[in-house]
């Protein structure tokens, strides 16, 4: 993308960073493959004190691909995967690229009826799974069951000669392994997929504008929709994170591996700008505050990125033992709305700045961060990435921009925007409008100087410990509750800028809804991150309009100050 002039947001850009990138010609499988050749003998990846070079690394991932092709995949076949932030994570994401294929990224928490309904759209052919969750793909009816299910027990990457070098209690240990290994009839074991010689290097390789990977959202509507990203996608939004972190070395980085790598931020995080970079990616199968602590006195964090909850507890903490996160220097907040107070905590035991972003999944993800530089404002979510173009505008018509400084919705462009949804014609055409310009669907407002703050969101959606969450999918689960009439599912703000899932319930004539009920049901059918922490009976009906549609934002309103 080239601008004819140069944007008025860029005079905050930390000095040195520029107003734009060149752009990929390559896929990320050269990319890869250029930073296992220069890389060599530096560590790629830390898990549970056990680490693996990028020559390793590289080893592994073309034997995988191998494996991947004798099961019949080749390119544009879609790869599920199902796995937590793992060894064998980083290395089926590249096996399944180096072959065309495209990837499709899976929380493997999800339950059966969620994960049936994604695989109906996508139809992989082969699943590399968590062999915790392989029996939900053991479930689906024969049509849409996966050719080839591939399961993945964890335990196999820990350092037996250690028992862990960072020093995990037995007890824990023997959790762990309780938590990691499930039965996997009628699977194939991980090392057998990779106990195959390296792949043709002859075998082709994807183009930049290839298809790489179709990552699941929310979206602006709720329903679960596909977004196509590109190779050029995640290698531009890789490149401009390379142009943020400008200060960042190459094999000097411990990047920390907090987020999962099934969610966008984690994929580019990681995946792509982390391999770019050459850094050790140091794995954690979800957020452990000892465990991060440990890891931090034998590789020092120097690029931390989580949400404000982990900022908070791990400041805490550190604070509390004695542990140096000096070393911390890029700290990125996403998500949700990042805190003064949490800033101010965060930066007292960091050694860098702490600085929110703004991205979704449609924009490989991120677009918009505040500085490395103290030009930064916190509670904005900053200006534009280098080669990203913004505007606001009237929502209910996208074709007029609003007066600067006026609410509007924020429509951003740049290179990596994503191409549509997969299968999904009509929600492509509302989403992303002529000229490559994506709806965000979120109402803020930009100062001159392009410092942009987010004020409401048109979309209803509910976001909880970094994910979204669809108020009608929730709904749709309770409602078929014994007793329920209707229900109205909203998020409450707490402080700490995350929000509560409520759902408000109005019962059927003389019937009796218990709390702890409908909350046990609806764990029996959506991810515990969907289930609500509160469930209110209605004293009367819900507000609803004209048309009988159900006012969420009267239902969140009324909710007690105290809740």
């Amino acid at each position: 993308m080239t601008t004819t002039s140069v944007p008025p947001w860029v005079s905050a850009y930390q000095p040195g960073v520029p107003a734009e990138i060149e752009l990929p010609t390559e896929s990320l499988v050269e990319m890869f493959e250029r930073s296992v050749a220069e890389g060599g003998p530096a560590v790629a990846m830390t898990f549970f004190g056990r680490t693996t070079t990028y020559t390793e690394l590289g080893q592994q991932v073309f034997r995988a691909a191998e494996g991947l092709r004798r099961l019949g995949v080749r390119p544009g076949d879609r790869v599920a995967l199902m796995l937590p932030n793992c060894p064998q994570h980083v290395v089926a994401f590249y096996a399944a690229l180096r072959l065309g294929a495209v990837v499709v990224e899976h929380n493997p928490l999800y339950t059966a009826r969620e994960l049936l309904e994604l695989f109906e759209d996508h139809g992989a052919r082969v699943a590399i799974a968590w062999d915790v969750a392989v029996p939900k793909l053991q479930e689906f009816p024969a049509g849409t069951r996966p050719a080839t299910i591939v399961a993945v027990n964890m335990l196999q990457e820990f350092p037996a000669a250690t028992r862990l070098a960072l020093g995990l209690p037995v007890r824990r240990l023997r959790e762990t392994r309780a938590s990691l290994t499930a039965p996997t009839t009628g699977t194939m074991a991980w090392k057998q997929l990779i106990d195959a010689p390296p792949v043709d290097p002859e075998v082709p390789r994807p183009a930049v504008g290839d298809l790489a990977v179709v990552q699941y959202t929310s979206g602006t509507t709720g329903h679960p929709k596909g977004a196509m990203l590109t190779h050029s996608n995640l290698y531009s939004n890789a490149l401009q994170g390379k142009a943020w972190m400008k200060d960042a070395q190459y094999r000097k980085e411990n990047f920390y591996a907090l987020l999962p790598m099934f969610h966008a931020f984690g994929m580019t995080l990681y995946l792509t700008y982390g391999v770019l970079r050459q850094a050790n990616l140091v794995l954690f199968p979800k957020f452990d505050v000892d465990l991060v602590l440990k890891a931090a006195k034998q590789f020092p964090p120097t690029v931390y990125c989580a949400v404000p909850p982990i900022y908070e507890r791990t400041a805490k903490a550190a604070k509390e033992r004695g542990v140096s996160l000096r070393s911390a220097k890029y700290c990125i907040s996403g998500a949700m709305a990042l805190t003064d107070r949490v800033v101010e905590l965060w930066e007292s035991v960091s050694g860098g700045l702490l600085v929110e972003g703004y991205g979704m999944t449609e924009s490989s993800p991120v677009a918009l961060g505040n500085p490395f530089w103290p030009t930064r404002r916190t509670g904005t979510i900053g200006v534009p990435f280098p080669s990203t173009l913004m505007k606001v505008v009237d929502p209910d018509d996208p074709t007029r921009e609003v007066a600067q400084g006026e609410r509007g919705e924020l429509l951003i462009k740049g290179p990596q925007v994503f191409q549509g949804y997969w299968n999904n014609a009509e929600e492509t055409a509302r989403t992303l409008l002529p000229g490559g310009w994506l709806r965000t669907g979120d109402i803020v407002t930009v100062d001159p100087e392009g410092y942009t703050t987010i004020v409401d969101r048109a979309k209803e959606l509910i976001i909880t410990g970094g994910f979204n969450v669809a108020p009608s999918e929730v709904e749709t689960t309770i409602r078929t509750y014994p007793g329920v009439k209707d229900v109205a599912v909203v998020g409450k703000r707490r402080e700490d800028g995350s929000e509560l899932i409520v759902a408000v319930v109005e019962p059927e004539p003389g019937a009796t809804i218990e709390e702890e009920a409908v909350r046990a049901h609806c764990r029996q059918e959506l991810a515990a991150y969907k289930v609500p922490k509160r469930v209110i009976v209605a004293d009367g009906e819900l507000p609803r309009s004209m048309l009988g549609k159900i006012l969420r934002k009267q239902v969140r309103e009324s909710l007690p100050a105290d809740l």
